[in-house]
This record gives structure tokens, C-alpha cells and sequence, in this order.
């Protein structure tokens, strides 16, 4: 363990030999009862959680325990944990879709009925609280040898002008060779349409693309030419003007695919409200919240398990829960997108798993206005983004985004260690180094703004998927002041793939989930998935007595300035507002800290001024935390941001 400062460690009055002993604490090589006896009681003394702040596992019942790989902090304090069929198909299978409330302060929980597969959908906070939550699973991966049907991407075209046609799942296209082929979902195709007139008509087909796979296994229903198919129960005109179009039916690999269902999840009533479907299904999708409240959704596995081309961005109005065309823009999947004070959107480079490794990569800003992009130059490393992290440093209107760690495309065992930083409020934004992560080569970092304008970083692993045992239990904080890290106590749970980190109202992390491909050092024996939790408290937290809000307005207006009481006003030295974190494969794209500038103390009252830009400060439900001299942070109050 490095020691940042060793005076401060020797303010703590440990004694040499105990400092030395605590200082390998840090590091897993204490061996023996006795060593793990001695950790324990290091880990647990005054001296050592004030400096390295304390760590504590959390293990629900059995029937309350799932596969971690969403979460969301509600304006109630509770935390959604998404697992969906959580990455097995046993549980996709049988329709087996789980979501948790966890109530992290009364530690009560209970499953609420999911309606959808949303494993590896996105999600983003609205502005009343609810949480959109677009995309899922439609049908999991086969991989090369396991393919038992032929299948591909059937495009049924309608060259009916007068009405669109849908068909159900099961609906069965034949080949010119009598082979058939059934669609795996419901397929609407629009109609077809008419310009010009007379000699001059120009009838344009209608088309929609479904999922087929043949009624029956073997290669003899492989077929690698492009053909035209018909589909059964068809006669007469219709069968004429509705059709279908593939290039080929393959026994090849077969990717995820994703489905088009939209949700809110109402945290009053605690449960999810289906609202309109995407025009695009989308897995692995990213959803950006925007300054006036609606949201936009980009990139994400189809229904046929392509990558989708960037013509194909959507935006969501949750005042009439509807989606629209946004511009054109390709994206890797999962891309870390942030709102930037501009109005612009910020794509720090950062992606999850799908995606060329030469399309798509270059950091930029990209304004929806007018659909032009301009890279951001100076990301070292730039052939490891995937599984990396990404934060808009603390405090917002600094307007720097941190990319820290990641590896190479697709299952690559590459990682590396470079953070960078883009500071985007510069006439030429550009990146420039920021210091190595301490633990070296990391994908799959969780990282977390704290309410003392340091950023917690956590877990990770040096290799895909945690393989040959590299889980690295570590954690840190990075300075945005200083640009430097300092060490914080070691995690006793490995995370890398699904998993996530959250910050909590009282001042506390979360860190949950974690789906590691091995058990064993020499990957031979497959792993299960992390159901442990983790909360993490802070140094802050051990300090002594911390400020105190005891009364707060349960809104607030953009520019406007607003009291809060609190018995020391004079001992106040910082306010901010952070908005909660929606986090899924290492991508956070909702938390933010906003300063307040205190504009008053008096009488038992602090006045905060809020900035009046929405693109800096999004309206929607935030934490309010104030400091005091040394950091130390209140309990959140929650108030209501609105125009």
C-alpha cells in the first residue's frame, strides 16, 4: 500500500512496526490465522479507518439475492437493482426476469415483477424521478459449433400501398428449395409508398426485418445465396405484394439480440409502467439525459444481433412517453455519452464490447443541432477504451471528463493503467494525462464522485472477464485538485464484468454485482455470479461529528437561490448537488456535481445559489450535500430541480 502523505500517517501515532504492518495489509499476502487475525484487527482501528476509510459485505436471504447488472439510485434513498434473466439462459428460457428494491438504510428489500427481459438494456433518470429503462434481451448468444438451426435476417417487404401488415412470431417464410423458416418475434411491416402518378407511379416496397431460423435442425437448411421466400398462408395478392428477402441462412455464430420494449419505473408505486416502444430494438444501448428533459438513446445490438448503423438514434419524450428520429451518429456499444454545459454531447471513447475496432473510437463532441462532430485529439491508448471508465469530474461546470483504464476490443487480455483527461471548457478541447491507476492495467473500474470532490474508484481486473484469477482488490481516490491518487482500503470482493458502484444519501458506497468467466487461476473452472454486496464508508465518515441540514425546501428553480438550515452556518464551506447514479458495465453517464455558490450565512441559515444553465445542471432529483472546512459531508437532502 503507498502512503500519501507519511507524515499524516504518522499524525495517527501508530508505531513503526505497526504502520509498516498495516501498510501490508493492503496487499492479499497475509497468510495464516494469525495473519488474518492481525488484518482484522488492523483494518478495524480508529486510526486506520480515518485514513483508509472501512469496508462491510452484505449477503441477502437466499430468495432475495440476483444477478446484478443495473442499478439506480431513486429519489427514495432505494436503490433498482435490474438483473433481468442476469445472464443465463436457464432464466431466459423459463421467463425468469428479476428486478430488487433494496432499501440500503432500513436494509429491506423485495422483488418487484419485471415484465421484460432487460438484461443489458440502458436506463437514465427522468426529471419527475421515474427511470426509463429501454432495451433488453430478445434472445441470447449461440456460439460457433453450438448452432443447431440454420438462420439469418429475413427482410419482408409489403408492396401494398393501402395498409401495413404485421405478422406474429412463428410466421413461416419458404425458401425457392422448399425449406422453411420460422421469425422468432412479432414483425410489423409499414406499407408501401406511392409517388407520382399515372405512367409515372413509382410504388416503393415497405420493409422490416425479423429473425428467422429453420423449423428444423441440420445443414441441409443452410442456403448462401439471396433468395426471395414466401410466406405460408398467403394467397392471392397478398401473397404477391408480401414477401421476404435474405442474403443467407448459416449455421455461424449467432449474437445477442435485443428487443424494442420501453419502461418507467414508477418509485412511488414501485413498479414498471410499459410505455411506447423504440423504433429500434436495441441491446447494450446507451441513454443520455438531456437539458430539457428527454433523453437520447444510441447504438445496441438489433433483433437480428447486428450492431446498430447510427442512422438509427432515437429520442424519448417522457411528456408524451413517445420516441423520435434523432441524427445520425455511429457508436460502439454502450458509449459513454455526457451532456456537456454546451448543450453538446461529450463521447469520451469509452464503450462496452461490440463494435469494429476502426469505427467509431474517436473521442468527440457531437452536437445534436446540427449532427456535426469534432474529435477531441490526445487519448493515449486509444486501441484500449473498451471496459474502461469514464466520469465528468467534480465539479461540473469545470467541464473535464476522466477516462480511466480499459482494455482491447472483444476478449482481448490487454488493459492498461492510462487516465486522461478532456477538459472541454478549453478553446480546443484536448485531452491530457492524468496519472496511472495504482493497480496498474484495469477494465471494469467502478468509479463514484464523492460529496468531497474526490472520485472513489473501485474493483476491476487486469484480464477479460477477471481471467487467471485477475480481480484486482483495490481501491483508490483520484484528487481532481491535486491531479493525484490516494490510497483506500481494499475491497474483500473481486468485480469486473457487471458489476457497479453507487453513491448513497448518507455519504456511502454501494458496490454490487460481478461475472467473472473462471473460478480458477488456471480457467478450467467456470465462475458464478457475485451476489455479495459491498458497502464502502468513507474516511469522511471518521472524522467526528459531520454537518447537520435539518430543514431544506423540496425544490428548487434553475438560477434561483434557495435557504437551508442548519445549526452551524457559519462551519459550512461547500454545497453541492449530485445527482444519482443509473450504472451498468462500468457506464455512468447520469452522476454529476454541480456546485452551489453560498451566497449567505445567518441566523441558522445558508442561502445556495443554483446555476441557471439546464445542460450544466439537468432538471430532476438531486442529492444536496453540504461540507464542511476538512470535507466532511451532511446527509443528502433530496430536492427537486425544475426550469
Amino acid at each position: 500500500m503507498k502512503i500519501r502523505n507519511a507524515g499524516r500517517a504518522r499524525r495517527f501515532a501508530l508505531g513503526s512496526t505497526v504502520a509498516l504492518t498495516v501498510a501490508g495489509m493492503n496487499a492479499p499476502a497475509v497468510l495464516g490465522f494469525a495473519g488474518e487475525q492481525y488484518h482484522q484487527y488492523a483494518i478495524n482501528r480508529p486510526d486506520y479507518k480515518a485514513e483508509y476509510g472501512h469496508w462491510q459485505t452484505v449477503t441477502l436471504p437466499a430468495e432475495f439475492r440476483i444477478n446484478a447488472v443495473h442499478a439506480t439510485l431513486l429519489r427514495t434513498g432505494k436503490v433498482l437493482i435490474i438483473a433481468g434473466s442476469g445472464n443465463d439462459q436457464k432464466n431466459f428460457d423459463a421467463g425468469t426476469f428479476k428486478s430488487l428494491l433494496w432499501d440500503p438504510a432500513a436494509n429491506t428489500y423485495k422483488l418487484v415483477p419485471t415484465p421484460a427481459d432487460m438484461f443489458c438494456g440502458g436506463h437514465s433518470s427522468l426529471p419527475d424521478g421515474r427511470v426509463l429503462v429501454a432495451g433488453g434481451t430478445l434472445r441470447y448468444e449461440a456460439l460457433d459449433g453450438s448452432v443447431k438451426k440454420a438462420a439469418g435476417t429475413m427482410r419482408v417487404r409489403n408492396e401494398n400501398p393501402e395498409a401495413a401488415r404485421t405478422f406474429p412470431r412463428g410466421t413461416v417464410f419458404t425458401a425457392p428449395n422448399g425449406r422453411a423458416y420460422a421469425s422468432t418475434a412479432e414483425v410489423t411491416v409499414p406499407a408501401a409508398v406511392k409517388t407520382g402518378g399515372g405512367d409515372r407511379t413509382v410504388v416503393t416496397a415497405g420493409e422490416q426485418h425479423v429473425f428467422v431460423e429453420a423449423v428444423a435442425p441440420g445443414a441441409d437448411h443452410v442456403y448462401n445465396s439471396p433468395a426471395q421466400y414466401t410466406i405460408k398462408g398467403l394467397t392471392g395478392a397478398d401473397a404477391r405484394n408480401l414477401y421476404g428477402m435474405s442474403e443467407r441462412m448459416t449455421l455461424e455464430k449467432q449474437d445477442f439480440q435485443g428487443i424494442r420494449s420501453a419502461f418507467e419505473f414508477n418509485p412511488d408505486t414501485e413498479m414498471y409502467e410499459q410505455v411506447t416502444d423504440m423504433a429500434y430494438a436495441r441491446w447494450y444501448p446507451t441513454l443520455t439525459g438531456l437539458g430539457d428533459g428527454r433523453v437520447v438513446t444510441v447504438s445496441g445490438l438489433d433483433d437480428t444481433g447486428q450492431i446498430l448503423s447510427g442512422n438509427d438514434n432515437e429520442i424519448y419524450d417522457p411528456a408524451s412517453k413517445t420516441w423520435s428520429k434523432a441524427p445520425d451518429r455511429y457508436f460502439p456499444t454502450y458509449p459513454s455519452i455526457f451532456l456537456t454545459a454546451s448543450g453538446r454531447l461529450f463521447y469520451s471513447g469509452s464503450n462496452a464490447g461490440y463494435g469494429p475496432a476502426d469505427k467509431g473510437r474517436e473521442p468527440g463532441l457531437w452536437d445534436l443541432g446540427d449532427n456535426s462532430f469534432h474529435p477531441v485529439p490526445g487519448l493515449r491508448d486509444p486501441s484500449l477504451t473498451e471496459t474502461s471508465s469514464s466520469v465528468l469530474l467534480p465539479p461540473a461546470q469545470a467541464q473535464k471528463v476522466m477516462v480511466l483504464g480499459g482494455g482491447g476490443v472483444g476478449e482481448s487480455p490487454l488493459s492498461t493503467a492510462r487516465t486522461d483527461i478532456a477538459d472541454l471548457s478549453a478553446a480546443k478541447p484536448a485531452f491530457t494525462p492524468g496519472p496511472d491507476l495504482p493497480a496498474g492495467g484495469t477494465r471494469y473500474l467502478n468509479s463514484v464522485i464523492m460529496p468531497d470532490d474526490s472520485v472513489f474508484t473501485t474493483g476491476g481486473s487486469a484480464d477479460y472477464r477477471g481471467k487467471h484469477r485477475s480481480d484486482l482488490l483495490k481501491a483508490q481516490f483520484y484528487h481532481p485538485d491535486t491531479n493525484r491518487f490516494s490510497t483506500a482500503a481494499e475491497p474483500a470482493v473481486g468485480r469486473n464484468y457487471h458489476s457497479e458502484a453507487l453513491l448513497l444519501p448518507d455519504g456511502r458506497v454501494v458496490v454490487l454485482g460481478s461475472d467473472p468467466l473462471f473460478a480458477d487461476k488456471a480457467d478450467s473452472e467456470p465462475a458464478v455470479f457475485e451476489q455479495r454486496i459491498e458497502i464502502y464508508t468513507p474516511p469522511y465518515l471518521f472524522h467526528g461529528e459531520r454537518p447537520q441540514l435539518t430543514g431544506s425546501p423540496g425544490g428548487a428553480k434553475l438560477g434561483g437561490t434557495i435557504t437551508v438550515s442548519t445549526p452551524n452556518p457559519e462551519g459550512i464551506a461547500t454545497a453541492k448537488l449530485i445527482r444519482p447514479s443509473s450504472v451498468t458495465h462500468a457506464t455512468d453517464v447520469e452522476q454529476r456535481s454541480v456546485a452551489l455558490d453560498v451566497t449567505g450565512r445567518s441566523g441558522g441559515v445558508v442561502s445556495l445559489t443554483l446555476p441557471a444553465n439546464p445542460n450544466l445542471l439537468p432538471p430532476g432529483w438531486y442529492m444536496l450535500f453540504v461540507t464542511d472546512g476538512a470535507g466532511t459531508p451532511s446527509q443528502a437532502r433530496w430536492i427537486k430541480v425544475t426550469a
